[in-house]
């Protein structure tokens, strides 16, 4: 008697604890994320990934350096980063890849071309602007401005910016490295579909890259008070066999002053690609 008590009791606990988790499930899956001026879910505010994602957006371990040379036993920093040390070592990422990138077999080849050659072909080591959605997972901030007419995205690196329209205007007059950016609301997630882009930014630095025919359709949709839920699917008929998805979520920064920074590092390449013309070139 004593036993079935006891079952009974263990029983009740467990089916207690279960319908506290349902609860608890369902009220993270019906959250309501605050009204902006448009009466759709506030996405206000400088947000920030946390992950390796700018590094690689596929699974890796970590290495010794983005640009590596073959060692005794293995590789080793390129001696044109050998003095970063642990710096320039690349950490270890989850991923964030729906499977794995399908490269079609001479865009693969290509990719391992500029992963090999990634210390003068990565765009943003000349601080080119960064395209979308690699904008989004850099490791610097970004502002989204929401009201009832206009969506801006500002972002910290190398000052770019999005100018995201709420009625489409028709097809991209040129290719650019932001791309054109048009936005609907589905429910709770705003929707922005990106064309226009160039074939001139790459994924990350492990030279994940795309032709001029990329689509992103990007996915943000506020899942907690800090939180915003992030997926890109990509799609490019001339690199890839099919579209692929990327997600993550976007934290909220919590410092009181918080605010975008100017970082607008052109002045800081100047060296790297124009001291050479200089009538008497530094050592």
């Amino acid at each position: 008697m004593r036993v079935r008590l006891l079952q009974s009791k263990r029983a009740a606990a467990l089916i207690a604890a279960l319908g506290f988790s349902a609860v608890c499930a369902f009220a993270q899956g019906a959250y309501r994320a605050p009204r902006a001026e448009d009466g759709h879910p506030d996405l206000n505010g400088i947000w920030q990934t946390m992950n390796e994602a700018n590094y690689d957006l596929e699974a890796h371990v970590a290495r010794p350096a983005m640009a590596v040379r073959p060692g005794p036993y293995g590789p080793v920093p390129a001696k044109e980063v050998v003095a970063l040390g642990a710096v320039g070592a690349v950490p270890p990422g989850m991923g964030v890849v729906d499977g794995e990138i399908p490269y079609k077999p001479e865009a693969l080849a290509q990719k391992k071309k500029n992963q090999a050659n990634w210390i003068t072909s990565d765009p943003e080591i000349k601080c080119y602007l960064p395209g979308v959605p690699r904008a989004t997972y850099m490791p610097y901030p970004f502002q989204i401005f929401q009201n009832a007419s206009s969506l801006f995205f500002a972002y910290e690196y190398a000052g770019a910016v999005r100018d995201v329209f709420l009625k489409d205007p028709g097809p991209s007059p040129v290719d650019s490295w932001m791309g054109q950016s048009v936005a609907h609301w589905e429910g709770e997630t705003l929707v922005i579909d990106v064309t226009g882009m160039n074939d001139s930014t790459w994924f990350d630095r492990s030279g994940n890259f795309h032709s001029d025919q990329l689509h992103v359709v990007e996915r943000y949709t506020r899942t907690s008070p800090d939180v915003i839920s992030y997926e890109a699917t990509i799609t490019d008929p001339e690199t890839f066999t099919r579209p692929w998805k990327i997600s993550m979520p976007l934290y909220r920064r919590q410092e009181k002053n918080v605010q975008i920074m100017d970082f607008k590092c052109v002045e800081f390449v100047e060296e790297l690609l124009y001291g050479k013309y200089r009538k008497k070139p530094l050592d």
